[in-house]
């Protein structure tokens, strides 16, 4: 059951889909057991406030901590500062003030281009990204292999970027960024440009490649049903400047689908709030 609108935490029933078989997780990719005590958490953001230039504030006060494990959805509409955020988190700008800790140290980065190098293989693309992590060559290629089975795409190793469909390519970038074995993986609205079906897919492809590996899985969206679909927490952002303005938590961990009813009251819920958000900033 969905609770009233600015209750903090969201209780939601979902019904669980079926599962086909998957192949083993890679060895490379077997979660670290956690110890008993609670682990820190794995970003903290504080304070955090950005501007470009002397231009006006982009993002203002934002204070965040997701802890490890966690599949976090950053929604907000067009302009927000939601990107901003995520290339803060990952190292690729710096806050005006405030501070970022990313406990783990550098995070993975996807982003909504595959970006794949055109003359090499899905599997050459893969293995570039375990050499600049260090793996010996000898270790390279079947570490490849099974990071393209996690996503299903064993089968395309030896086929360019041109011969793949664009869902093809996006499976192709997550395994290169799982590549790089970081605990932290940052989303920028990766499935934007795909169609609907290739996305639902893509969606459960992911899902199931977070709760096999333990990711810490932050994601950038302004697609509402996607956020709740995937996500176990929502922030929703503000614009000019950007700040958090509400969070759903959502502490059944089942699968869901995204033409749900339990989606679709959610996505109804947050939509409310966005437009209020909206004609706020417009007014």
């Amino acid at each position: 059951m969905i609770l009233p609108p600015g209750t903090p935490v969201l209780r939601t029933s979902v019904r669980s889909a079926s599962v086909r078989s998957r192949p083993p997780l890679p060895s490379t990719l077997v979660p670290t057991p956690r110890p008993a005590e609670s682990p820190p958490a794995a970003i903290s953001v504080s304070g955090l406030g950005k501007r470009f230039g002397t231009g006006p504030l982009v993002l203002d006060d934002i204070n965040v901590t997701i802890e490890a494990g966690q599949f976090v959805c950053l929604l907000g509409a067009s302009g927000c500062g939601k990107s901003t955020l995520l290339n803060i988190i990952a190292g690729l700008d710096k806050p005006t003030e405030g501070t970022v800790t990313v406990a783990s140290g550098k995070a993975a980065v996807m982003f909504q281009d595959a970006a794949l190098f055109p003359w090499l293989t899905a599997g050459r693309n893969v293995e570039l990204a375990l050499k600049l992590r260090g793996v010996p060559r000898a270790a390279r290629r079947p570490a490849a292999r099974e990071l393209l089975d996690l996503v299903n795409l064993a089968d395309a190793a030896d086929k360019r970027p041109h011969e793949l469909s664009g869902g093809m390519r996006q499976r192709v970038a997550l395994a290169r960024s799982l590549a790089q074995d970081r605990r932290v993986l940052l989303m920028d609205e990766p499935f934007a440009a795909l169609d609907a079906i290739t996305r639902d897919l893509l969606h459960e492809e992911l899902e199931r490649v977070w709760k096999q590996t333990g990711r810490t899985i932050v994601f950038v969206t302004h697609n509402v049903r996607e956020a709740a679909r995937l996500g176990q927490r929502i922030l929703l952002m503000s614009s000019r400047p950007g700040r958090v303005v509400n969070e759903w938590t959502i502490t059944d961990t089942g699968s869901r689908r995204i033409e749900s009813p339990e989606v679709a009251r959610l996505g109804d819920e947050i939509t409310d709030q966005l437009r209020q958000e909206i004609r706020r900033n417009a007014a």
